[in-house]
């Protein structure tokens, strides 16, 4: 072999190395960079579908500036999204102290909707829960004690209404529903759904590893009471899981790379390097990436669970 050729092969060595030292380099500030995934998640959902609706689910930190900080929005985040969802902001089993994340909420409410899931251990605190969320204008979904896993369809819905709901400022009222282990078939799962009357509807892109269609969506769309709602599909960007269908039966913690950490309390999850390349191409970018089948399928938005992944990742000696 001439020298030319192993100069080659050394120059593509070495920039094979650079590129898996870029790669596995931790980021310098972990909240940025998941604030510059959902930018670009939005920005390629918005691209595809102008009024595709973007919703993180807790980290409402990314929203400003400053952590813990109801001063300065960080603008072109909130550009991006069209909402927040929050876990147990009132209530987690029990009644919780008001932190600094309702200040921030707050402000964010301003202009765009907030959506609360409360989880009561005692359902005696349903209305304690509706009425807390009320008095700040969020959006209100507690979850009663047999509800911790958002398998069941609740029989009461608040602030009921046959409004055509075409935004989400319109909405006034929510299901999230994202595990359907309760319905044996997809036209069950499908008759329940379209038989309630709440205004937006959060569900799974899959039923029993199938994903839904565009005419499943439709008969979804609209309210038992005629009027058009908004069906907004899971879609988690902080941790892998084991039973969709891009995961590998093979991979395991740090093979691929970007598989770091066992995410505790949830066995079929791993925690990813949210900044990873291969990551982002499996979340969005292309034709068989999960977002764009969440878009084709014909759903309104999607919501994007595990945001504050940045905090679960660094805080324990990552």
């Amino acid at each position: 072999m001439s020298n030319k050729n192993y100069t080659l092969i050394f120059v593509l060595f070495l920039g094979i190395t650079s590129c898996s030292k870029i790669e596995m380099k931790l980021p310098e500030n972990p909240e940025e960079s998941m604030r510059e995934f959902v930018i670009q998640i939005s920005q390629y959902a918005k691209q595809k579908k102008p009024n595709f609706i973007i919703i993180p689910q807790n980290g409402i930190e990314l929203a400003y500036t400053e952590y813990n900080s109801a001063s300065g929005f960080s603008q072109e985040f909130n550009n991006a999204i069209d909402g927040f969802g929050i876990e147990a902001l009132f209530y987690d089993g029990y009644e919780l102290p008001i932190y600094d994340r309702l200040t921030m909420l707050q402000k964010f409410s301003e202009n765009k909707r907030v959506m609360v899931s409360d989880y009561l251990s005692d359902d005696t605190l349903f209305e304690d829960a509706i009425q807390k969320n009320n008095r700040e204008g969020f959006l209100s979904f507690p979850r009663m004690s047999f509800n911790y896993d958002y398998t069941h369809i609740p029989t009461i819905v608040q602030n009921e209404n046959s409004e055509d709901i075409l935004n989400l400022k319109d909405a006034q009222n929510y299901l999230y529903l994202i595990n359907a282990s309760n319905f044996s078939t997809k036209q069950e799962l499908i008759t329940n759904l379209a038989n309630t009357n709440f205004d937006v509807i959060l569900i799974d892109l899959f039923f029993h590893g199938r994903p839904l269609t565009q005419e499943d969506l439709q008969k979804i769309k609209v309210k038992e009471n005629g009027g058009k709602r908004l069906v907004i599909s899971y879609l988690n960007i902080g941790s892998a899981e084991k039973y969709r269908y891009y995961f590998n039966n093979n991979w395991n913690i740090n093979d691929p790379h970007w598989l770091v950490k066992p995410y505790k309390g949830y066995e079929n999850e791993i925690f990813v390097k949210y900044w990873s390349i291969e990551w982002h191409s499996i979340i969005y970018g292309n034709d068989n990436s999960y977002l764009k089948k969440i878009i084709d399928a014909g759903f309104d938005g999607a919501y994007l669970d595990n945001v504050k992944s940045y905090h679960y990742l660094f805080s324990d000696n990552f």
